[in-house]
């Protein structure tokens, strides 16, 4: 193959690019301290530039500065610094409000604010560590036990219970209390508990019904009934003694508050006749002959009166 002809003059190739050269850190450093001067001279930049002077105008000025101080600064500098001026390029830009910039403001506060978090810290966690150990420990630790607790006092009351009824009244109060654990009722569990607790206490009591006859105290009193017909109801003041002649703390049921308290003393509603017996005999002697109006056996729940009575009773006259 015959080789192409090109003329000499289409064989000269376009020179590469020349990179442009690295900025010397002396021409930037000059121009920092350029951009300084202007700053500082704020009349030269106000008179010049706000006037829209021309550069070369600037940089003159700038040469006057600069050489009355000895020192010879390059023109290229001179512009160089003008521009940067005018651009902003050495003016520090604080960063925007961020959550790093927060973050970080944080942490080289942190000499300030660090020791005394800490305390602060330390006595909440001490707080929260006393809270639980005693507040919700034995709350907790009670709770988990609740079940078998009241397992317990179930046999424990049907150990005492000589009346089937209240056996079964026993078991139904239990039942109940399961189901509230089972369904993490707390007060409901708690209030189940508390009931069949204390029909065990009057099961595991004995005592007799004595009339009460002491000098300066009433025995026996009537009232009008707040109720219609407006009746009148007719009361024996009586206290429960135990054997060896300890007076005891009986739970009462008041049938004008319907509220349980435990008394020494209580009135029991009585039928007119048995009133006028008590009055007959403290009137003739000072004293109740007959004192003994009935008897409270262990393992029953209710006493059991020598006279017929219509029930109900008050602790407060």
């Amino acid at each position: 193959m015959s080789e192409t002809n090109v003329p000499v003059a289409a064989r000269v190739t376009t020179p590469a690019a020349v990179p442009e050269e690295p900025r010397k850190l002396d021409d930037v450093m000059l121009a920092m301290d350029v951009v300084d001067t202007l700053r500082h001279r704020t009349r030269v930049v106000d008179m010049e530039l706000n006037e829209t002077a021309r550069e070369e105008q600037l940089v003159a000025r700038l040469k006057e500065i600069y050489g009355a101080q000895g020192i010879e600064v390059p023109d290229r500098i001179l512009k160089d610094g003008v521009k940067a001026l005018a651009e902003q390029r050495f003016v520090y830009k604080p960063p925007k409000d961020s959550f790093s910039v927060k973050l970080a403001r944080l942490y080289v506060s942190r000499k300030r604010w660090l020791p005394q978090s800490l305390t602060t810290l330390g006595a909440l966690a001490a707080i929260a560590v006393a809270f639980q150990l005693f507040v919700f420990g034995p709350s907790n630790a009670e709770w988990q036990a609740m079940p078998t607790e009241i397992s317990r006092v179930l046999a424990d009351g049907q150990k005492l219970a000589i009346d089937p009824t209240v056996d079964a009244q026993l078991a139904g109060l239990a039942a109940e209390g399961q189901r509230a654990v089972a369904n993490g009722d707390r007060d409901a569990a708690r209030t189940q508990l508390a009931t069949m607790k204390t029909m065990n206490e009057q099961l595991a009591q004995e005592y007799d019904i004595r009339v009460v006859s002491r000098p300066g105290e009433d025995s026996g009193f009537w009232r009008q009934s707040e109720d219609p017909p407006f009746g009148m109801n007719y009361y024996v003041v009586v206290e429960a003694l135990a054997p060896g002649g300890r007076v005891l703390s009986v739970p009462i049921t008041s049938i004008e508050t319907q509220k349980a308290s435990k008394v020494t003393i209580w009135a029991q509603r009585v039928n007119k006749d048995t009133l006028d017996r008590v009055a007959a005999e403290k009137a003739a002697g000072g004293g109740v002959v007959n004192d003994i109006f009935g008897r409270k056996a262990r393992g029953e729940l209710t006493p059991v009166f020598d006279e017929p009575v219509p029930g109900g009773a008050i602790t407060k006259w």
